[in-house]
């Protein structure tokens, strides 16, 4: 099929905003460094057994040396490094910031994929990442209060910002490395380990994610918080429907898109959430939609389109 990179895109994207109302709540409710731990940690149990299912064993099957490390430092950039940048600029220049420099993530990755892989992108797929992230921008700076598109922001705020652009573009593309040096590890054969691929890739990247934010978690002399945040049953509820449509679901969806078409596009289409998310977040959590907002959506939709012709 010859869009079948850009369809799974497209789920990740509805899978991502799904995941964004659920942790704005949870984060609310345990806090965001908490909100990761358990999400790393339940999605390496929920990858773990899907992995047990259908290959028989809990681990990756014929993972090698290459495969863990191009993985797991895929998980080190853009899970402890490129979320921990996103959730602490949240903090000093607010979401509605930080996820436009999460627009920095489409180049980024298109960049990269340039760089170690050899990936090249069309002038109809670089109009189209253009016109996507023009949208996007569009919509997001339209948020908050006032007019004035041209805002004076903490200089630690904006580096965080692009830390986070950064490293979940780059996250993906070595995501790919990664899961092209498993492809040749796996025997002939062995079918159903090979459709299991960014399953058990999620899962590497996960052990790293766990191990980076736990360790922040002790450095920080926070491991009551989190206990706190176990016995908070809500809370839990959020976290466990955060990580379903995140890390378990959304994550390798993301992984599995990459195997189909470039990164840069890929990462492009996946930038759609903070447009997704306009209509749920008028609907439940009766935020205002202004028109730029719905211009900005329409002419990200235009973009995207240009995948597809």
């Amino acid at each position: 099929m010859g869009y079948t990179g850009e369809l799974i895109s497209l789920a990740v994207t509805v899978s991502w905003t799904a995941t964004a109302l659920f942790a704005e709540v949870g984060t609310k409710r345990i806090g965001s460094l908490q909100l990761n731990i358990i999400r790393m940690t339940l999605s390496l149990l929920m990858l773990g057994a899907t992995l047990w299912i259908v290959t028989g064993t809990p681990l990756p099957s014929f993972a090698d040396g290459k495969t863990w490390f191009w993985l797991l430092l895929s998980g080190l950039v853009g899970y402890v490094f490129g979320d921990w940048c996103l959730f602490n600029s949240y903090l000093i220049i607010g979401a509605r910031f930080g996820q436009l420099f999460m627009t920095l993530a489409p180049p980024v990755a298109a960049i990269t994929g340039w760089a170690l892989i050899g990936e090249t992108i069309s002038w109809k797929g670089l109009l189209g990442m253009i016109i996507t992230l023009s949208g996007i921008a569009m919509s997001i700076l339209s948020r908050g209060q006032g007019h004035k598109m041209a805002v004076k922001l903490p200089l630690k705020g904006v580096l965080l910002g692009i830390g986070a652009g950064v490293g979940q573009g780059v996250g993906l593309v070595l995501s790919k490395v990664g899961m092209g040096h498993y492809h040749a590890a796996i025997p002939e054969g062995a079918t159903m380990v090979s459709a299991m691929v960014p399953f058990a890739s999620t899962f590497i990247r996960a052990v790293m994610g766990a191990i980076g934010f736990i360790l922040i978690l002790l450095i920080r002399k926070e491991s009551p918080k989190l206990v706190h945040a176990l016995n908070d049953h809500r809370g839990m509820l959020y976290a466990t429907l955060a990580t379903i449509t995140g890390p378990f679901i959304g994550v390798s969806l993301s992984l599995m898109a990459v195997q189909y078409t470039n990164a840069g596009i890929a990462s492009t289409i996946m930038a759609l959430t903070p447009v997704l998310i306009i209509l749920p977040s008028y609907l439940i959590f009766k935020q205002k939609v202004k028109v730029i907002e719905v211009i900005g959506a329409f002419i990200s939709i235009a973009g995207v389109s240009l995948f597809f012709l």
